[in-house]
């Protein structure tokens, strides 16, 4: 940072500052996150209330705080030796200031802080602060959003919705999120919903030869296969045998119910794009 202009350098020092601050609470073992981001506000409030840079040209290739944020890359021993460095928080309440502040960003500019943002959220995460991770995942979808880049928005946002599930406390809420995430990436990954649809195929025709017997395997195999997308009639299971019919009515119920939310989810993501 020795050529950054003098305003520059005074408000990096400042937000350094701030930053060891925060960090301090943020390092407390009884730290409530939640309340740690109010006051994250705060911080990020007293910055921008003082924060008026010069109109002058900026470099448009590199974000404005690019020093911040290499140094928060791969962040050195903290001085205090906490859990969270304050490096990586100087970059976040940088960020906050650059997407919030007063500065005309380029659409280069735009593009160069979602991705500092991004990586913020997955340092953040790691550093077992998933509420000012998903802060972070929010901000890189909406950026990403502004520069028209679909892939890198559906990206951050699976990252904001896992960093969001981490913050829940344990139970039924978190339970079914989970769920989500490993069938369908909470709706970002349509095409594993048909991993489990072959899981399932794999588990109905197993049921069915326990049932039957091996010798209508072929018979099994191919009635397994067809109820999951269409209903088996009570003539097509004759010869299988009454014990199966009930097998076949649940298993086509798991079939509509699978394909309808994968061509749901595989819908709104070719919207999307």
């Amino acid at each position: 940072m020795a050529d950054d202009p003098p305003w520059l350098t005074s408000i990096s020092i400042w937000i350094e500052r701030q930053a060891r601050d925060y960090a301090s609470k943020a390092n407390r073992p009884d730290a409530d996150e939640q309340e740690l981001l109010e006051t994250f506000e705060g911080y990020v409030d007293d910055l921008l209330g003082e924060f008026d840079p010069p109109r002058a040209r900026r470099r448009a290739g590199v974000p404005v705080f690019a020093g911040l944020y290499r140094i928060a890359e791969k962040p050195p021993a903290d001085e205090q030796g906490w859990r969270v460095p304050s490096v990586v928080l100087a970059a976040l309440i940088a960020a906050e200031l650059e997407f919030r502040g007063p500065l005309r960003l380029t659409a280069r500019q735009n593009l160069l802080l979602a991705t500092e943002y991004e990586r913020r959220g997955a340092q953040l995460r790691e550093f077992r602060l998933p509420r000012h991770a998903a802060l972070a995942y929010q901000r890189a979808v909406a950026l990403y959003r502004i520069a028209e880049d679909v892939d890198a928005a559906d990206r951050c946002g699976l990252q904001l919705a896992r960093a969001r599930t981490s913050a829940l406390p344990s139970g039924a809420l978190r339970l079914v999120r989970d769920l989500s995430d490993a069938l369908c990436g909470y709706g970002y990954r349509p095409f594993l919903l048909l991993f489990w649809v072959i899981v399932q195929l794999a588990v109905f025709t197993a049921i069915g030869i326990g049932i039957v017997g091996t010798h209508a395997y072929a018979d099994t195999l191919y009635m397994s296969v067809t109820s999951f997308l269409n209903p088996a009639g009570l003539g097509d299971v004759q010869t299988l045998g009454r014990d199966t019919e009930a097998l076949f009515a649940i298993e086509t119920w798991f079939g509509s119910v699978s394909m309808s939310v994968f061509f749901a989810l595989l819908v709104r993501k070719w919207f999307r794009m």
